[in-house]
């Protein structure tokens, strides 16, 4: 695969395995990548900047400010610029500072600015490799949305034979090409996605609503944009923003805005995934002006159905078309999801549990199983709601490509 016009930030540290930079600088030029090469102080100890900047056809960055005329490098400027970012080889020290934002270096603000994908390949002793501390940190980066090229085994710098080799860069380039395949395979696909709450109107100044944050929705419209789909978000109250110019976002209060909305454009699409928090009611009367307490100890609310979006669509999807829905549960959720599933005519089910820690309403986790039409289900662990976007995608849509293949 040609690498093309990618832009690609390429991260160097302080390790000896630094010369294998060279080496990946050179094998992603040749594959059409333009480079930036950003390196440590300590990366600059074991491979000069000559010798990068001549392999990049780039003027190598290191320092905040060019030592000769006092030029500013802007991080912020690599961040928007970078399709991809890779840190190789990512010393212990920078992967420390990586997961917990320290920003003492170029090599990191460019990291902390980046909005691009990131990948690291680790390089170190053995022993440092298996530390519980990088260890953490490793799995707090994953967490994160970084991916990790995994060392291998073999004789390192202490002449000791142990897991903490870098990657080959051979291997490197296959493993960034794969990604950036991994990356299309939506485009030209439709997908509706659904994200937040609804607010169902009391009066002027109530309404009935829930917990729901969107970050779940949203992180999953980013991900679908990020691989090539266009994507129709229609979104209910949230602070939330997106930028992404191939997420076109439609937002709304209620839940009935939400299923005219849903219902108007599913028709066009190849995919919903429908994650939005769904009032099952609403009142039955909106009252013009706000309602007073007037000493009544007692109040009662007469309450009337919504309208079913997931069974909606249901209905309406076609042979072609891919529909997952979301389960929030508080008890028996594996029962409670397969009814759902069946009786909406849904392809999967995503489902998590307030019960489980760090899953659920408002927070920056998530952990979810996902339920298919055979029984079958895979259940992934606790992570980032970007994280769990990836996995839902990834999955979803390979097990769908696999029966149509």
């Amino acid at each position: 695969m040609s690498l093309q016009g990618k832009h690609i930030v390429l991260g160097i540290t302080g390790s000896i395995a630094a010369y294998k930079a060279a080496i990946l600088t050179r094998l992603l030029v040749k594959k059409g990548a333009e480079v930036q090469i950003v390196i440590t102080p300590a990366g600059k100890e074991f491979i000069t900047p000559v010798t990068l900047s001549a392999l990049s056809g780039r003027p190598v960055i290191s320092e905040f400010f060019a030592s000769k005329d006092g030029t500013w490098h802007s991080h912020v400027d690599l961040g928007l610029w970078a399709d991809l970012m890779i840190v190789a080889p990512a010393t212990a020290s920078t992967l420390a500072k990586m997961a917990c934002g320290i920003a003492d270096n170029m090599l990191i603000t460019t990291y902390l600015s980046m909005r691009a994908p990131v990948i690291v390949a680790p390089a170190m002793d053995l022993d440092m490799y298996r530390h519980i501390t990088t260890r953490r940190n490793i799995e707090k980066l994953a967490q994160d949305g970084v991916k990790v090229i995994e060392p291998t085994v073999g004789e390192l710098a202490s002449h000791l034979e142990g897991k903490g080799r870098m990657e080959e860069p051979e291997n490197i380039v296959c493993f960034i090409e794969e990604y950036f395949a991994s990356q299309n395979y939506l485009q030209g696909k439709k997908v509706l996605i659904t994200a937040g709450p609804t607010y169902e109107r009391i009066d002027p100044v109530r309404f009935i609503g829930n917990f729901s944050s969107g970050k779940m929705g949203f992180a999953l419209a980013e991900e679908c944009a990020q691989r090539g789909a266009e994507v129709w978000l229609i979104a209910g109250p949230t602070s939330l923003s997106i930028t992404h110019p191939l997420i076109k976002r439609i937002d709304v209060e209620s839940a009935q805005q939400m299923h005219m909305a849903a219902t108007d454009v599913f028709p066009q699409m190849d995919a919903a995934i429908l994650s939005a928090a769904v009032a099952d009611y609403r009142p039955q009367e909106f009252k013009t002006e706000k309602l007073k307490r007037e000493g009544k100890e007692d109040f009662s609310l007469n309450l009337t159905i919504n309208p079913d979006i997931a069974a909606s669509l249901g209905q309406m999807k076609g042979a072609e078309q891919t529909l997952i829905g979301f389960a929030l549960e508080t008890n028996d959720e594996m029962q409670n999801a397969k009814k759902k599933l069946e009786k909406k005519n849904l392809d999967f089910i995503v489902i998590n549990s307030l019960q489980e820690k760090g899953a659920g309403f408002g927070g920056d986790t998530n952990k979810v199983t996902i339920l298919m039409r055979n029984g079958d289900h895979v259940s992934f662990g606790l992570k980032s709601k970007k994280e769990v976007a990836k996995d839902i995608i990834d999955f979803v849509f390979h097990i769908k490509s696999s029966k149509e293949n």
